[in-house]
């Protein structure tokens, strides 16, 4: 089965090899690229996270990006300007998208300030991803971050497709909610485990927390709008596909792990 990683993050430095190793991998374009064509992973989407400048985001033809908008890249710090070089962006055919990290911006994203970014992504007809969830750094906020936030914004802007990024992970059934609701919302599954893990001994340990998911996808049961996503390079590759294939019904496997991400990021790989 050929299978889309619609979430991944291209870091580098020490923390970021210390991420990969606790995965089993190597943050290597080389390694990365070698793992893709032994899983059969065709491409992926990287969640940008390096400045806003267009000539930054350079990635091998196997990765497309979402521009980035949190507080590293400059976007506080000149906002007129910040628009105008995510058009730039979004310009381009391998920037296919937005990501906005409310968490860590500390505002909503109901927020005015980014209007235009939504009339952007309705103009050039891409989507709006959003991180969702749990937080990494201790001085971000959770209540940014929580998924009924996006209802607003899915319903004041109903021609412009996002994506609740890591399915509002721990907040399944609130982001079920607003999935149901609101059809210009999809989810990728990324960032619901992290490390490399023996996925049959924690299928046992955490039978609840699996269960839980099911159920509210089951009833949910919008397999078009969902996304197989890893976070790389938090997970072990191997361990998240598997870790998918028990969430997700087996008929519901080629558009979760491929078909729904080309669509909704318009990929052509």
């Amino acid at each position: 089965m050929e299978i889309i990683d619609a979430h991944i993050h291209w870091f580098t430095g020490d923390r970021a090899q210390d991420l990969a190793r606790r995965a089993g991998h190597e943050n290597s374009e080389e390694h990365l690229r070698s793992e893709y064509a032994r899983l059969n992973i065709s491409g992926a989407v990287v969640m940008g996270n390096r400045n806003l400048k267009a000539d930054d985001h350079q990635y091998p033809e196997y990765l497309r990006y979402c521009i980035g908008l949190d507080r590293s890249s400059g976007f506080d710090a000149d906002i007129k300007r910040a628009y105008e070089t995510v058009e730039r962006n979004l310009q381009r055919k391998n920037c296919v998208g937005v990501k906005l990290y409310p968490g860590y911006n500390q505002q909503y994203v109901y927020d005015g300030i980014y209007t235009p970014i939504y009339e952007l992504a309705e103009r050039y007809n891409k989507p709006v991803a959003v991180h969702t969830g749990e937080l990494v750094f201790v001085s971000a906020h959770l209540k940014y971050c929580h998924p009924l936030t996006l209802d607003e914004v899915a319903v004041s802007f109903p021609k412009v497709q996002f994506v609740m990024c890591h399915l509002g992970n721990p907040w399944i059934v609130d982001a079920v909610a607003v999935l149901s609701k609101n059809h210009n919302v999809a989810a990728d599954l990324s960032g619901l485990l992290e490390g490399m893990l023996d996925i049959p001994a924690y299928v046992r340990e955490q039978e609840g927390y699996i269960s839980h998911i099911k159920t509210w996808l089951t009833y949910l049961n919008a397999y078009d709008r969902l996304m197989f996503g890893t976070d790389w390079p938090l997970a072990n590759l191997e361990n998240y596909i598997d870790f998918v294939k028990i969430l997700i019904p087996e008929k519901h496997h080629e558009a979760v792990f491929t078909d729904n991400a080309r669509r909704i990021y318009g990929l052509d790989f």
